[in-house]
């Protein structure tokens, strides 16, 4: 009789714990929070120069915090500082020359045109008297046909300076041709063109941070030959941060974007940091060997991101974290910080 009893409490007690057990499970899972374990995800930016050059200076170390605009290094100008000025000059050159041409000519210059067409005009009438005087004897025999015919000549040629020096005064007024203006137009233009390359060019010399961030790692140091496109430095973003984890096909129907969620880390203990699910990976993947979690890790996840505003600055890159997502939540239309949930690129927009 005994025994029966010891093994009717016996039932009872393993019943009432595998009750408990299902309950507490169905509630944390459905009807309380999700339970996600992640790490501390932020965006990096691969910083270099868009120029080649000795690195003559660095003014930042690893952690230094920069804002966006500040200088961060800088290579040898002197090559870039040349060109430039050379490109400046040929500028200079032109536009002094286009500056003549719109001028014109001076009045003393016209002047003189003027009197060389009125000198070549008083010649062509001299030389034409000549030949007529002679061309008048030519019949009385008082003057040979050489005469006549070498009369006749310089008539023509002094004729012809006349017309010649005409046009010249002509010229001289009209000033320079509207093609040759264009052409030292365009000459110029090409050349403002070398010098907005050169600038660019002396201004790419240095290092220049795009955004706030904070400097992780010091790739190349100073006297190092810097190319195009080789990693300098890398450059932290702080904002935004999330938290990436991982949620299982039967946790993805109770996951919505927007959904407020509370992330916890071993590093501050007590202190919860506010989020929201700004992200669900369209694609299932394999349970990566880093997450942790209560299935079988052959099983098909998916990344959600949980996004939080760190102002303190005290998440850092891969830091372990908890996360607990009610689903019972409405999902916040604007979420703090600016910050949007994720669009039809599935990707969160941060202003």
């Amino acid at each position: 009789m005994k025994k029966r009893i010891l093994l009717l409490v016996i039932l009872i007690i393993v019943s009432a714990s595998a009750y408990w057990f299902v309950t507490k499970t169905s509630s944390s899972e459905t009807n309380g929070s999700i339970k996600l374990y992640g790490n501390v995800d932020i965006r990096q930016v691969n910083l270099a120069f868009q120029v080649t050059g000795q690195i003559e200076k660095i003014d930042v170390q690893e952690g230094s915090r920069v804002k966006a605009g500040q200088k961060l290094a800088c290579v040898d100008k002197t090559r870039y500082k040349a060109q430039l000025d050379l490109a400046q000059e040929q500028v200079n050159s032109l536009q002094a020359q286009l500056d003549k041409m719109l001028a014109g000519n001076r009045p003393e210059e016209i002047a003189q045109a003027k009197n060389r067409y009125l000198g070549a005009k008083a010649e062509a009438e001299q030389a034409q008297k000549s030949y007529q005087r002679l061309n008048s004897l030519l019949p009385k025999k008082m003057a040979s046909q050489d005469d006549v015919d070498i009369a006749s000549t310089k008539a023509d040629a002094a004729r012809h300076n006349e017309i010649a020096a005409k046009n010249a005064w002509i010229v001289a007024k009209l000033g320079a041709r509207k093609e040759d203006i264009a052409q030292v137009r365009a000459q110029i233009a090409q050349a403002q063109a070398q010098v907005a390359l050169a600038q660019k060019n002396f201004t790419d010399a240095n290092l220049i941070s795009p955004v706030d961030g904070v400097i992780r790692d010091r790739v190349l140091e100073p006297g190092d030959i810097a190319q195009p496109m080789q990693t300098v430095m890398t450059l932290a973003l702080q904002n935004p941060k999330w938290v990436r984890a991982y949620v299982s096909e039967k946790q993805l129907g109770h996951v919505k974007l927007g959904l407020p969620a509370t992330i916890t880390t071993d590093s501050y203990p007590g202190k919860v940091y506010q989020g929201w699910v700004g992200y669900l990976s369209p694609v299932a993947e394999f349970t990566p060997k880093t997450v942790q979690t209560d299935d079988l890790r052959t099983q098909l996840v998916y990344q959600v991101r949980i996004y939080t505003c760190d102002t303190s600055g005290e998440l850092r890159l891969g830091m372990p974290a908890t996360v607990h997502i009610n689903p019972h939540s409405t999902p916040l239309k604007e979420p703090t910080c600016s910050v949007k949930t994720q669009d039809t690129s599935t990707e969160a927009d941060f202003n």
